[in-house]
């Protein structure tokens, strides 16, 4: 099954095309993307005002750069199947947090914590729950810090809160976890043992780029002295 067929099969699945009101699903589900949409708009909205304050404050930006993402319909499909839940519409907003993401990077690990506690204490925001990577690592040696946090929506004739994914990490974090995610895609077509080396190796990078940004934020600290 090629990207395009999957993607077209599993969107089926969501709308349950053989309903016969599958247009005013496909328009329910467009209509919910949306909703992710200004989520995410929302949240980096609020980070880019930080990060402007900040600047303002103490002359550096703590924030590298944001990126965000909609899960495609194969992807919330596949993690609805996984879980052993319908795949439909209406599992969507009940059972997945992960829809709307955003990706902040920073320069150094204390901002990741500093952002993490300013976007968190805002009082429209809602911690649902938070996950830190770097403070305990996973196996392979991935180091990040991620929230799941609500955020309030004012649409037409409504407020929603929406959830958003809200990953932290330094920019070489960033590099080491884009390595990684390539290596997970490809390794069904890798020789085991090559596999196992790549793995092995990756997990050395992972500890010395967290060595080195150590030292870099020690550096900085010297520099700058202790403030932002």
């Amino acid at each position: 099954m090629n990207s395009r067929t999957e993607e077209n099969y599993y969107l089926a699945r969501l709308l349950d095309e053989d309903d016969k009101g599958v247009l005013e699903r496909e328009a329910r589900f467009n209509q919910i993307m949306m909703m992710y949409s200004c989520g995410i708009r929302e949240v980096t909205t609020k980070l880019e005002i930080l990060n402007d304050d900040l600047k303002a404050r103490y002359q550096r930006n703590p924030i590298h750069s944001i990126k965000s993402r909609i899960k495609s319909p194969v992807s919330i499909a596949k993690k609805l199947k996984k879980r052993g839940v319908p795949v439909c519409i209406e599992s969507i907003q009940e059972h997945l947090n992960d829809v709307a993401g955003v990706r902040v990077i920073c320069s150094f690990i204390d901002d990741i914590y500093t952002i993490t506690e300013m976007l968190t204490s805002q009082t429209d925001i809602t911690l649902v729950k938070l996950k830190d990577y770097i403070e305990k690592p996973k196996s392979n040696g991935y180091r990040s810090l991620h929230l799941i946090i609500e955020v309030p929506v004012f649409f037409a004739d409504r407020m929603r809160p929406m959830r958003v994914e809200v990953q932290i990490r330094t920019i070489a974090m960033d590099y080491w976890a884009s390595l990684d995610h390539q290596l997970r895609y490809k390794k069904d077509d890798l020789d085991e043992q090559v596999l196992l080396e790549m793995e092995r190796k990756l997990k050395h990078c992972a500890d010395v780029i967290s060595e080195t940004d150590m030292e870099m934020l020690d550096i900085r600290k010297n520099i700058y002295g202790f403030r932002i």
